[in-house]
């Protein structure tokens, strides 16, 4: 049977249990195959060709790797092959995307932007607490009153999987909190964040208000509750703050997870040796 007949035969079967864009972005991967082999036989050499020919990233490559995999794979099974021609090939590496965080003045910038809109003690509240803790837009929106400990500065929150963690805060986000509650916050809901109605805030409202005060700050619009996140994690490493801690006050479950922060701590040893080493020259 030709290649051709074999793509059309494994895409209708994917059709089947897959969606209408599953079944489109795998085709146009192995439709690519196709023209690139011709009714060559399906073979290590000739994948490999396909994709050095057709894939300019190692992302796109990884893509159409595993496309042809899962075809290899049907074929295998009902009995089109015999051995696995992609076997030899490995899937390039992809590179964790790092962390997007601001600079420490930048989060002063926006820390300290212009109060503007209809709550601005509250906007100002949930930003310290997002920089101060690491929170997730969706456990600031979780947050009751009584998680809070403004005397010890310390909030128990509810994170992924329903779990537990102690997080703490400065004085200078307490001073803001207790501001907030005393004179600005609305409603007798149990939130501690609430809109002007009394309701409970949103994510969609705290990405809202994160955006809003960047761009107050001349900072990217793009800036995000999770890019405060980042800067927190960022801003504990490059000051000296050990991994395992920040896991902890993260809420990570693996360190692994954490040790992408790693990177920031580069630039700090790098500024540390070429001012501590009598012949440095990195």
């Amino acid at each position: 049977m030709s290649l051709t007949a074999l793509v059309d035969r494994y895409l209708m079967h994917l059709g089947v249990t897959r969606s209408e864009h599953t079944v489109r972005s795998y085709g146009a991967d192995l439709r690519g195959l196709q023209t690139c082999l011709g009714d060559e036989e399906l073979t290590t050499e000739g994948i490999r060709r396909y994709l050095r020919e057709s894939a300019k990233t190692p992302e796109t490559r990884a893509r159409k790797l595993s496309s042809v995999r899962s075809l290899v794979k049907y074929l295998r099974a009902i009995g089109e092959l015999t051995v696995d021609p992609t076997e030899p090939l490995e899937a390039p590496i992809r590179r964790k995307r790092l962390p997007k965080a601001l600079s420490n003045g930048q989060a002063n910038a926006l820390l300290d932007s212009s109060k503007s809109g209809r709550s601005p003690l509250r906007d100002q509240a949930l930003l310290e607490l997002m920089y101060a803790a690491g929170l997730r837009a969706s456990e600031v929106v979780g947050l009751n009153l009584s998680q809070i400990n403004l005397t010890g500065r310390q909030i128990i929150v509810l994170g992924k999987g329903n779990k537990e963690r102690v997080v703490l805060f400065g004085s200078t986000c307490g001073d803001v909190l207790r501001e907030y509650i005393a004179s600005e916050r609305v409603g007798s809901d149990l939130a501690l964040f609430t809109n002007p109605a009394g309701g409970r805030l949103t994510t969609r409202s705290i990405q809202n208000i994160v955006k809003k005060w960047a761009m107050n700050a001349g900072l990217d619009p793009s800036t995000s509750p999770h890019t405060l996140r980042h800067t927190f994690a960022t801003h504990l490493l490059d000051g000296g703050a050990d991994l395992k801690t920040v896991q902890q006050l993260l809420g990570h479950e693996s360190l692994a997870t954490t040790q992408i922060y790693t990177h920031v701590s580069v630039e700090r040893l790098r500024d540390t040796v070429a001012k501590a080493h009598p012949k440095s020259q990195v």
